[in-house]
């Protein structure tokens, strides 16, 4: 009797700890971990990225619990279950200890900064450039042929690599090759090509609780985009709807 007290008494302070909860239940914040990235992602709360993410979790009771750090250690976090998800994945970028949901929430235009004097890149010219791109984004996998290409980890260098002939293209979203051409001191000497588009997810971790935050997900991005109540989100920030 009494050590079944002793458990009784262990079992009643588990569950009153902040954050404990019984299996399958909602949780009522979703740990988000995210780079940083300019209008979308600010490390204050701020940008579209943040607003969708409001929109879909908020008027459900869970509120959002912001973590800004780098993209591969924002997946890390996820992976060794300290964050619920990560924001800006494509599909099946990661495996192990991960898993998508059916909506996506986004999508990246891909595109190729060069200088003018470069050719024009296409899909299926790209495996005959040296291009170059942030570490961890795994544009190898969504781009065909491409062969030969560099991971940076920060983007400060890229144009200098540009000028400088160590690569011919420098592949990212569209936002942060803008972001980084206005940084030029020359912009008008670099080309910016579209390339084709990527859809957005989070990648939750594979857990009963990132289980659980998944379904709350693809439920509600089921509602919104019946209801066009996303649309008014992408208006607001001047970015295309990416479910047309």
């Amino acid at each position: 009797m009494r050590m079944m007290q002793v458990w009784l008494g262990v079992l009643l302070m588990l569950c009153a700890l902040p954050g404990a909860q019984a299996q399958g239940e909602q949780p009522d914040e979703i740990r988000l971990a995210s780079e940083v990235w300019d209008a979308y992602t600010e490390a204050d709360g701020t940008g579209l990225g943040w607003d969708i993410m409001r929109t879909i979790f908020e008027p459900a009771g869970v509120r959002l619990s912001i973590h800004s750090v780098p993209y591969t250690r924002s997946v890390g976090l996820v992976r060794r279950g300290e964050a619920d998800a990560w924001v800006g994945s494509y599909r099946d970028e990661v495996e192990g200890q991960v898993f998508y949901p059916k909506h996506h929430y986004d999508r990246d235009q891909i595109v190729a900064l060069g200088l003018k004097e470069k050719p024009v890149p296409t899909l299926d010219s790209l495996g005959t450039f040296r291009l170059v791109w942030v570490r961890g984004y795994g544009y190898e996998e969504y781009l065909p042929n491409v062969h030969d290409y560099r991971e940076v980890q920060r983007r400060g260098g890229i144009l200098g690599m540009l000028d400088l002939g160590h690569a011919d293209f420098y592949i990212d979203a569209r936002p942060e090759v803008d972001y980084l051409l206005g940084q030029a001191a020359k912009p008008q000497q670099y080309r910016v090509t579209n390339l084709t588009q990527l859809p957005l997810y989070l990648g939750f971790a594979d857990t009963p609780r990132g289980h659980v935050l998944a379904e709350l997900f693809d439920r509600r991005m089921t509602q919104l985009i019946a209801s066009g109540d996303l649309r008014l989100i992408f208006a607001r920030w001047q970015q295309p709807y990416p479910f047309d």
